[in-house]
């Protein structure tokens, strides 16, 4: 049997253009062994993803802050505080960049996101006044508690489905995976990843985005 995964989607399961890729869907039905869906995202995102892939919603939201599984959900992060530090980094001139719709963080239950195009230095200065950290995932600034990461809900996720945490085969592309990759048994870091997730890997892949990971798939089938 294969290994349990713990799958990234922006950058991961993506194309370079930032849509998902459709062989994402062959690739995780055929998988015979649970998919969990890691993801900064907001919590309804991958479940979304995990419903229309035909799935169980196993899924990892919003940097570690949601943690769900077709019985449980569970919830970390202080949602009001990352309120506070946005209306400050207004307060001082601070763009979060998004129209008044805000999709990014309209379903948020724990954390809020600001765009890339924000001051990042800024909202640092900021986040840390309010005891809040920002992670740059290279898609959004993150706005979270600190002490809430994915790796963190990744050993909620095994608890639950009876895995150790090390069973699983981790892939991801961000500095937010970082935490997945030291919780994960094996590690994979598409081409595409920043420096903090290369660093983090067990493998750094010479293919990017789903190029990859459908590269480390195979190799842990070869290896298994």
């Amino acid at each position: 049997m294969s290994p349990p995964l713990a799958l990234d989607i922006d950058g991961t399961l993506t194309t370079s253009t930032g849509s998902l890729d459709p062989r994402l869907f062959d690739a995780l039905a055929a998988w015979d062994a649970p998919v969990v869906v890691a993801t900064g995202k907001s919590f309804p995102y991958p479940v979304a993803l995990c419903h229309f892939a035909g799935l169980p919603e196993r899924v990892i939201a919003e940097n570690g802050g949601v943690v769900c599984t077709p019985d449980t959900v569970r919830f970390a992060g202080d949602r009001e505080r990352a309120v506070r530090v946005i209306e400050a980094f207004e307060s001082r001139g601070g763009d979060v960049g998004w129209s008044d719709a805000d999709l990014v963080n309209r379903w948020r239950e724990t954390e809020l996101a600001v765009s890339m195009d924000a001051d990042g230095t800024l909202l640092r200065d900021v986040a840390a006044e309010f005891d809040m950290e920002v992670v740059d995932t290279g898609y959004a600034y993150h706005v979270k508690t600190p002490g809430v990461e994915k790796g963190e809900g990744l050993e909620l996720v095994a608890e639950e489905l009876g895995f150790d945490p090390a069973a699983f085969v981790a892939v991801g592309d961000s500095e937010n995976d970082a935490s997945t990759f030291a919780v994960a048994g094996r590690s994979f870091a598409v081409a595409n990843a920043d420096d903090v997730a290369k660093a983090a890997a067990d493998v750094v892949l010479d293919e990017g985005y789903m190029d990859g990971t459908l590269r480390a798939l195979d190799a842990v089938r070869d290896a298994d």
